[in-house]
């Protein structure tokens, strides 16, 4: 089969390659998935740049990246019901802790990691995984939401952008940041209420203004260590911060004080290591939310398997708006 693979850290352009290898067996419990499309994330992006602290060598001599992707079902292993053989599927966690991920023509994988994907688009299902089970986890993992008031930071990234959606269909009053311009557009276009910009001096007023002196119950926040000061001026007492990233600010110094006396719950979420009720739970809220037409992907690029050096600069580019997809077919 054809695939992407890489042994070193480095630039996309000088260290992804297009191989050929051979096709993958499904072991026991597995499933050999005939990929359409492979979605790319960040955390694929930096693995493949050697970005991920204390790491200084690739895990395996030789990897096909990629976590995300989508296509049908063409072999199963021992122990899996044949009826699946041309299911079609999304995937989740396809290269976590693997060699091989979803950046290739087949992947095989543990059963439970292929997903029944219905009617839905194959870009659709690519588009899931990492972002759409990072956003129902972190806006649904502590319960339900209706009738409360959340604030989701990035709202025009590909969480937040899903994160948005998800609190609306479930009832929630959203309050969402974004850049000015297309991202602001994106966000009001998943629900949000309202959408302010992340980079206001006065923010915290803002959202309060924009909550009408409400504060938040729970909030989605992609920059932890950046925003937390501001979340500690709005969060309600007993509020949750259900935190997925901090990148600008990786260790943060925290105001304890304000924090403590609202008893804050600070929520880090890794959606690669959720625990299976966790993940079931989340991929659940996902699929009603997709049944009811309330949960939507953009995608901004597809690009073909042998270029796929070009989707993961896409990625490390600034302001997309949408998923970036390699054709595998």
């Amino acid at each position: 089969m054809r695939a992407i693979t890489y042994s070193e850290f480095g630039p996309a352009a000088d260290i992804l390659e297009l191989t050929e290898i051979k096709t993958p067996t499904p072991a026991a419990g597995e499933v050999l998935v005939r990929l359409a499309f492979s979605g790319v994330n960040p955390s694929d992006v930096k693995a493949r740049a050697g970005g991920r602290p204390g790491v200084t060598k690739p895990p395996f001599p030789q990897i096909i990246p990629h976590s995300d992707g989508a296509g049908v079902i063409e072999a199963v292993g021992s122990g899996i019901d044949s009826a699946r053989i041309g299911e079609r599927v999304w995937i989740w966690n396809g290269q976590w802790q693997r060699a091989h991920g979803t950046c290739a023509e087949f992947i095989a994988l543990p059963a439970s990691q292929a997903v029944p994907l219905g009617d839905h688009s194959f870009e659709t299902g690519a588009s899931l995984g990492i972002p759409a089970l990072t956003a129902a986890h972190t806006v649904l993992g502590g319960g339900p939401v209706e009738g409360k008031t959340l604030l989701v930071s990035g709202a025009g990234g590909s969480v937040g952008f899903m994160a948005v959606q998800l609190a609306k269909w479930a009832g929630a009053r959203v309050v969402a940041t974004a850049s000015p311009g297309e991202s602001t557009a994106q966000a009001q276009d998943a629900g949000a209420d309202a959408v302010l910009d992340h980079r206001s001096p006065d923010l915290a007023e803002e959202i309060l203004t924009a909550t009408n002196g409400n504060h938040i119950a729970r909030a989605i926040e992609c920059e932890f260590g950046a925003n937390v000061n501001t979340l500690a001026e709005v969060m309600a007492p007993n509020g949750t911060i259900a935190a997925y990233g901090s990148a600008l600010e990786m260790a943060p110094v925290l105001p304890f004080g304000p924090l403590l006396f609202k008893a804050i719950t600070i929520d880090i979420a890794l959606v690669y290591i959720l625990r299976p009720e966790e993940r079931e739970t989340a991929i659940g809220h996902v699929h009603a939310a997709l049944a009811d037409g309330a949960l939507s992907a953009r995608v901004a690029k597809r690009v073909p398997l042998a270029e796929t050096a070009r989707a993961h600069e896409a990625v490390e580019a600034a302001g997309r708006h949408g998923a970036i997809l390699v054709d595998c077919s």
